[in-house]
């Protein structure tokens, strides 16, 4: 009896062998349908994945790109040489065996997380006090909150008729706490995707805990370019970068304006520190350095010294990258002291507060903006009202009704991660699959968002101009702003002119 059961044993451990041999795939690998309407892509994407074994990867096409980010072929690094390697041109794969993790059967709501600067703190990372970055995390907030009630409101997890839940953690802005917090949602509240955050150093850090505990991330506020060539395939960033918009205003000085000498004031922290990279780089390569870039600290209330300097350099125009308030008192001083050059802002200084504070210095301004919140779409216009209704008497966001950048694009990234759960079921994997494989541009109320091979969104960036009383944006088009030298589809060698540089 006891040879007979020893048998048996074997002739199960060995046929569980061969069914998870490399080749074998599940016999029912259709048995997963998506409980919504869905187009052929996404059923295509969720068939292949649902076939595969714990040793296989989906056998679907790669996104790539002819070049990184747009970037002009005159403002790459090193372009006249041939690199032996060009990086985050090819999307990233995940090689895990997380695909065949089954939907756990004891979930009684369905959490995402939610990480934030929704507290005023002080850090080293942030460059001292927090400085009213809280009040973005707010608003990053109140748009993850709607996405999660309205989700609700049509039946929450619709395989399982459970409610989504929204874990909220604030990050706080202390070096490393963030990666602390990634934790805690990924092992503790079991979060099956995280949307956040706005600091550039602790969403580094944040995004590589959660390419160790393998649960996707969605970024809606950290525009820091180096955020998404980190080349971990667990993350998502829904909104333009300060990339993209430093090359649409790079553009706009130097190919269009004809500036020759721009200077440039930042904050003394990693916003603006690396906010302003791609205008210096690129200023250089087009054959105009920028002459002087002075660095202040966030908060600080006389710019005399900062400005002297300026003024001695006898520049063209002045770039400011830092938060609204800073911006705005530099302006009245340019002003004050008879500085009368164009003035330039990061998409931080397009609002309200810099406007309160410039006062009438604000007219004539120009910003970078990642969206265009005058687009005429019935489905911003739906947006905006339903936003208002929400807020406008809610204590806990201080009755702040006011659709921006960063509710507009929080909300979008949590639609984004609640399509993407509705479709994949509970499997972190899955979720990331069925974001990282759709080609189609995700109809967002901020407009088309269109992931890179990197992840990252490049749709269409905006400059607005603060005239006649109120913010106005104009698209590269509408400004008639010449593109740099494009390179030829498949080729590294030669110069495509475009029609505005022939």
């Amino acid at each position: 009896m006891r040879s007979f059961s020893l048998s048996c044993m074997i002739l199960i451990l060995f046929a569980a062998v061969v069914q998870a041999e490399p080749g074998a795939r599940p016999s029912n690998p259709t048995a997963w349908h998506p409980p919504l309407a869905v187009d052929a892509e996404t059923l295509k994407i969720l068939e292949e994945v649902n076939s595969l074994n714990a040793y296989q990867v989906p056998n679907l096409p790669l996104k790539t790109d002819e070049n990184y980010a747009h970037t002009s072929r005159d403002l790459e690094p090193f372009r006249h040489v041939t690199p032996y390697k060009r990086h985050f041109l090819e999307q990233m794969e995940y090689y895990g065996a997380g695909r065949t993790i089954p939907e756990p059967e004891d979930v009684k709501t369905v959490k995402i997380g939610f990480i934030g600067p929704i507290e005023p703190t002080v850090s080293v990372a942030t460059g001292g006090k927090s400085h009213n970055e809280e009040l973005l995390g707010k608003k990053m907030l109140q748009g993850c909150v709607l996405a999660i009630e309205e989700a609700n409101a049509q039946g929450g997890y619709l395989r399982r008729n459970i409610p989504f839940e929204l874990v909220v953690s604030n990050d706080n802005g202390l070096w490393g706490s963030s990666g602390n917090e990634i934790i805690k949602q990924a092992y503790k509240d079991n979060v099956w995707a995280i949307l956040g955050t706005i600091d550039g150093a602790n969403s580094h850090i944040a995004i590589r805990v959660a390419l160790k505990a393998e649960v996707p991330m969605m970024n809606s506020g950290d525009m820091d370019p180096t955020f998404i060539e980190t080349n971990i395939p667990w993350v998502f960033r829904c909104v333009g970068d300060d990339r993209q918009m430093n090359y649409l205003l790079a553009d706009y000085l130097f190919r269009k304006l004809k500036m020759k000498r721009v200077g440039i004031i930042r904050a003394s922290n990693r916003y603006g520190r690396f906010g302003v990279r791609e205008i210096r780089d690129s200023a250089r390569r087009l054959g105009y350095p920028i002459p002087i870039e002075m660095a202040y600290q966030l908060g600080q209330t006389d710019f005399s010294l900062h400005l002297d300097r300026i003024q001695a350099a006898n520049v063209d125009a002045v770039v400011h990258w830092g938060n609204a308030d800073d911006g705005a008192r530099i302006l009245n001083q340019m002003r004050a002291r008879g500085m009368n050059q164009p003035f330039f802002v990061c998409d931080r200084c397009v609002s309200r507060e810099f406007v309160e504070i410039a006062g009438k210095n604000a007219d004539g301004v120009i910003g970078c903006y990642p969206w265009n919140p005058d687009r005429k779409d019935p489905k911003l216009d739906a947006f905006r009202e339903r936003f208002r209704k929400r807020f406008e008497n809610d204590e806990k966001f201080g009755k702040d009704a006011e659709v921006e950048t960063y509710s507009a694009h929080a909300y979008d990234g949590m639609n984004m991660l609640i399509w993407a759960i509705q479709v994949a079921g509970l499997n972190r994997a899955k979720i990331r699959d069925v974001l990282a494989y759709r080609t189609q541009p995700w109809p967002g109320v901020t407009g088309d968002i269109i992931f890179s091979a990197a992840m990252d969104d490049i749709g269409e960036v905006y400059l607005a101009k603060y005239e006649n009383g109120r913010w106005r944006y104009y698209s590269r088009e509408d400004l008639a702003i010449p593109r740099g030298p494009q390179r030829p589809p498949g080729d590294r060698g030669e110069l495509i002119a475009s029609p505005q540089n022939p």
